[in-house]
């Protein structure tokens, strides 16, 4: 008995709601597959990344080279060193040394337009539609899904994939009781270039987090001249709130600087160079694990943040969307176009892999929580050492060393295993 024994793949008309990089690498993904239309809709006018920096590792690169677009992403900082910092002392509490991958490709600091580039490169003619604001999705049964925009077009499609982020509309349509909450965690990014600063410390050109309990800032090359800031702070949620759509405002420099003055005077000095305008503030929101990534009858799947609303607690989120898009593709390619039978199998191998991140991120809460207090009345040097995550810790490599093509081929095994 075959698995997938169709004569043929059924037609798919695919809808995939947004174009940053889960967006892209879906669409390039399922574009490789016969009889599957593609088409991108982005509410932007003009495809641009809002941000600064992103992280590519060896989970990342895997996922490039896979879909033929790791040689196109040629900027970026090699970030073999990774330092943790204690913000206001100077002390160095923690040093680490990446291990060379499998790709035999650095890991980098990068500038996000990089990547979107990278993957636009390769997105066929035709696919990508901007000023695509989607206002409303309709199930219509066996006719498929009605996408409705604020510029009055509509569209239909078999499958809709909702790659538009931890903000998601199709997952709000989908999932109508799901609810992000603001985390307290307000990030503030910019770029500037390198010359600016270089004179300020050595360390600052090695890929690092200065901390205080409550904030830290992150400083990193990112290639072709420039330098990174990504600066947070921690405030009570229970007593500020933010705006849902607070991503990329723009704030004055004095309001970014008024929460880090307890910090060394030359990080003071890096943040006070900034150009006018220059920062933009992101308010972090994170919500709870679902029971499943796909909806009405196998008609929806979300990729990336929409699927996992964890506000970049893993530093590899857009790895994790082209992941999300590459094990889309084969799965429907395996089951010749059939969503009855490709979606459940998309969940049944990216489910899991959301669900042990919760869980980590919930074991590590409860063990810092545990140290705070076992240690009564900790000093500020004590919350901050108790902040970070070293190489002692838990083996993370089920992240950062992801072989997804390892993971889709054990899973082919896994589903031949169970036909025969």
């Amino acid at each position: 008995m075959t698995v997938n024994g169709y004569s043929s793949p059924r037609h798919l008309r695919v809808a995939v709601i947004g174009g940053g990089p889960g967006g892209l690498a879906t669409a390039i993904a399922l574009s490789k597959i016969p009889d599957v239309t593609v088409s991108i809709y982005e509410q932007a006018t003009v495809l641009r990344e809002v941000g600064a920096g992103i992280s590519i590792g060896s989970n990342t690169w895997n996922a490039l080279e896979l879909l033929g677009v790791a040689d196109t992403l040629t900027s970026g900082h090699p970030t073999w060193t990774v330092l943790n910092m204690n913000g206001r002392s100077g002390e160095e509490l923690a040093r680490r040394e990446k291990i060379h991958n499998e790709t035999g490709r650095p890991p980098i600091r990068t500038q996000r337009t990089k990547l979107q580039s990278a993957l636009l490169a390769h997105v066929k003619p035709g696919i990508l539609q901007l000023s695509k604001r989607l206002v409303r999705i309709v199930d219509k049964d066996h006719e498929g899904v009605e996408l409705y925009f604020e510029d009055g077009t509509k569209a239909t499609a078999d499958l809709v994939v909702g790659a538009d982020g931890i903000r998601s509309v199709v997952r709000d349509a989908a999932w109508p009781n799901y609810e992000i909450k603001f985390t307290g965690t307000t990030i503030w990014r910019t770029l500037l270039p390198w010359d600016d600063v270089k004179d300020l410390d050595p360390r600052f050109e090695i890929t690092g987090w200065w901390h205080t309990p409550t904030t830290h800032v992150y400083f990193s090359p990112v290639g072709e001249g420039l330098w990174e800031i990504a600066s947070r702070a921690w405030q009570d949620p229970e007593i500020h709130s933010a705006d849902k759509k607070s991503w990329g405002v723009p704030v004055e420099n004095s309001h970014v600087e008024s929460y880090f003055t307890e910090y060394l005077p030359q990080i003071k000095e890096a943040l006070s160079r900034v150009p006018p305008g220059g920062w933009r503030e992101f308010a972090a929101f994170a919500g709870p694990e679902l029971e499943k990534l796909t909806a009405w009858d196998n008609k929806i799947v979300l990729v990336g943040d929409s699927s996992h609303a964890l506000s970049g607690a893993f530093g590899s989120g857009a790895g994790f969307a082209v992941e999300d898009g590459y094990i889309l593709a084969r799965a429907l390619e395996y089951w010749k176009n059939d969503t009855s039978k490709a979606l459940p199998l998309f969940d049944a191998i990216r489910l899991p892999y959301y669900s042990r991140m919760y869980a980590h991120l919930a074991s590590e809460a409860d063990k810092r929580t545990a140290k705070l207090k076992a240690l009564g009345n900790p000093s500020f040097d004590d919350r901050v050492k108790n902040k970070i995550i070293t190489d002692g810790g838990k083996d993370m490599s089920w992240i950062y060393q992801n072989n997804i093509g390892a993971v889709w081929k054990e899973s082919v095994q896994q589903l031949k295993g169970t036909y025969t």
